[in-house]
């Protein structure tokens, strides 16, 4: 009986080992297959597009938030509704020409040109080509609530109304 049962035990080892080679074939002219296909794939030529880099957080200058790890595509989702996107002839392209923010708010500074951009909200700052800036609009208690943004050599391109 014993003879009977090790026979059966073997016999069921040696049948689980044909099915993971089975399987092992299998999973090993599918994968075969998927890489030929891929390598059929053609792309045609597309002409007169133009691929923007990779933008970045630009953390230099005065009134940036503390340099913090932030995508784009994760800061156009925080500061959607408060941004501030400038375009290559140094105007806001987005949102219209006027907008009000409460002070000490962060909003999102962003350079969708190939220069670098001096841009002036109360104080002066730079930022790097297809980058953006978090800065903090200032208190404006006892001031003015009115902000002129300034864009290199173009004035007034934009008005911040700040609240408290």
């Amino acid at each position: 009986m014993k003879i009977m049962e090790k026979s059966k035990k073997k016999e069921a080892l040696i049948g689980a080992g044909v099915v993971v080679v089975i399987v092992a074939i299998i999973l090993f002219f599918n994968l075969r297959n998927k890489k030929a296909d891929v390598a059929a794939i053609v792309v045609p030529p597309v002409e007169n597009i133009t691929i923007e880099p990779k933008s970045t957080l630009d953390t230099s200058g005065i009134n940036v938030i503390p340099p913090v790890v932030m995508s784009y595509a994760d800061a156009l989702v925080k500061y959607a509704d408060k941004r501030l996107q400038f375009d290559k002839d140094c105007q806001v392209s987005l949102p219209n020409n006027v907008v009000t923010y409460k002070d000490n708010t962060g909003i999102m500074i962003d350079n969708r040109s190939s220069q670098t951009r001096t841009i002036k909200i109360g104080t002066t700052f730079t930022i790097k080509p297809y980058s953006f800036k978090i800065v903090v609009l200032p208190d404006v208690y006892l001031k003015t609530n009115t902000l002129l943004v300034d864009c290199d050599n173009s004035k007034n391109v934009a008005t911040i109304l700040v609240q408290e």
